[in-house]
């Protein structure tokens, strides 16, 4: 049978548009829809604008500090529009990067919503055209979780909109506990905003290392955050002056915004994935082997469509992966295995491997290596910022299993550390690394003492 196309993507962020380009660049004849704008929720509303924004925050803590090195920086403010502004051109600039490269490979882009017919058929909505594949790629990624349930709901907003205000509110709520929320709230601390986060846990971050957890944890109530934490929503209600939250167990609490950050699932609903016979778990992520192939032969899925592990270098590298294995003859499996990770609130947190409870159950015998100081340029600003150092070891044989750390330039040097991890360094040959001093770096090749709880 005559295919209009060899591989047809449903959806160009960033698993997506890897895998196309790279599949175009073999000679394939590729198609890659999307209905909303290309480059997926890391470039559009994701993780570049918030990066963004916490930049934008971070300065408030640096204008302070200036005063403790001589520096007389006046009365700072924020002009939130200037700042929302500049933030959406440099969205718009990126997804144009994004569109010339897909383009540049030879691929088609089609700006439109794409549904499964079948194993080998999409239909293109507005056009209502179909079309055939002989590959098809889901790469839909996925969406805030909106509690629909809940009382009030309609008054929400979720991390898509915040870049999107009018202005910057006075109070704002932030539901959640886990890296978006936590994010989010440092960021609105930050910005000057009056912020209570509500958490239905005890310690924000849950799954990151206890270490970690409570590290965070601290930093956001000492930054001025309100933490409730055992509590949740129970009704959103419209008044006069604003939005008040009914939290179990707490009260209420009132804010110009209430933001929820309670997870994400994958965005499958409505592509006709049902229709096609393409299995799915019940929170309609796509079920996929260790080359991303779904159940049925000519449909693979990438990316947070499959819940595995919802990063954006993730889905680039099982987009990659699957183009190397289906247009360039080299079978190619991603391994989930060790990843790092960040939490960009401030200051960000940043884990790869294992934590110190997850070594326990798998490992049994581990030895624990951590520093918590203030950092040498926060001495002078009279700044109280700590950052917290920690390695997980097997005692078996030596391996540094997990690293994770809290602080300024964590996430920078946990990318690094993530290499020693990935290629089973021991602790020995850490301890062998000389110091490059003065670091904060150095702090992760000078732990000798043994932790003991």
């Amino acid at each position: 049978m005559a295919y209009d196309y060899d591989l047809f993507t449903i959806g160009a962020g960033s698993g997506g548009t890897r895998a196309s380009r790279l599949a175009a660049l073999s000679g394939a004849r590729v198609a890659i829809a999307e209905e909303y704008r290309v480059g997926g929720t890391c470039v559009i509303r994701g993780c570049v604008p918030k990066k963004f924004l916490v930049y934008a925050a971070d300065f408030a803590q640096s204008f302070k500090d200036a005063k403790g090195y001589g520096w007389s920086v006046g009365q700072p403010s924020l002009d939130w529009c200037t700042l929302r502004d500049n933030l959406a051109q440099e969205v718009d600039r990126l997804s144009g990067i994004y569109v010339r490269n897909i383009s540049n490979a030879g691929a088609q882009i089609i700006h439109d919503r794409a549904e499964l017919v079948d194993a080998h058929t999409v239909r293109l909505v507005k056009q209502n055209r179909m079309v055939t594949a002989q590959r098809i790629l889901i790469a839909t990624g996925g969406a805030p979780t909106r509690p629909l349930g809940l009382e009030g709901h309609e008054h929400l907003i979720t991390s898509n909109e915040v870049f999107h205000l009018d202005a910057l509110p006075k109070t704002v709520v932030v539901g959640g506990g886990g890296y978006i929320a936590v994010e989010f709230a440092s960021i609105f601390a930050g910005l000057g905003v009056n912020t209570c986060l509500v958490y239905r846990g005890e310690t924000v971050l849950r799954g990151f290392d206890d270490d970690v957890r409570v590290c965070v944890h601290e930093e956001l109530k000492r930054q001025g955050v309100r933490v409730i934490t055992s509590g949740r929503f129970s009704r959103i209600e419209k008044t006069e002056a604003g939005l008040r939250c009914h939290v179990t167990d707490h009260g209420c609490v009132d804010a110009d915004t209430v933001m929820v950050a309670i997870g994400r699932e994958p965005a499958t609903a409505g592509l006709g994935l049902e229709k096609a016979g393409v299995a799915m778990r019940p929170n309609g992520a796509i079920i996929v082997d260790e080359f991303s192939r779904t159940n049925l032969p000519s449909i693979w899925a990438v990316g947070d469509v499959t819940d595995r592990a919802n990063l954006t270098p993730v889905a680039i590298r099982e987009g990659q992966a699957f183009a190397e294995t289906e247009f360039y003859g080299r079978p190619t499996q991603f391994d989930h295995r060790d990843i790092p990770t960040a939490v960009f609130c401030r200051p960000p947190a940043a884990s790869v491997g294992l934590t110190e409870a997850e070594a326990r159950r798998s490992l049994g015998q581990i030895d624990v290596y951590k520093s918590q100081f203030r950092p040498m340029k926060n001495v002078l600003a009279g700044n109280e910022q700590r950052m917290l150092v920690k390695l997980v070891v097997s005692a078996a044989d030596g391996r540094v299993v997990g690293v994770h750390g809290v602080g300024p330039e964590a996430p920078e040097m946990i990318q690094l550390a993530a290499i020693a991890v990935k290629a089973g360094l021991t602790k020995a040959q850490w301890d062998a690394t000389c110091a490059l001093h003065p670091t904060l770096a150095e702090e992760f090749v000078t732990l000798r003492e043994k932790w003991h709880a």
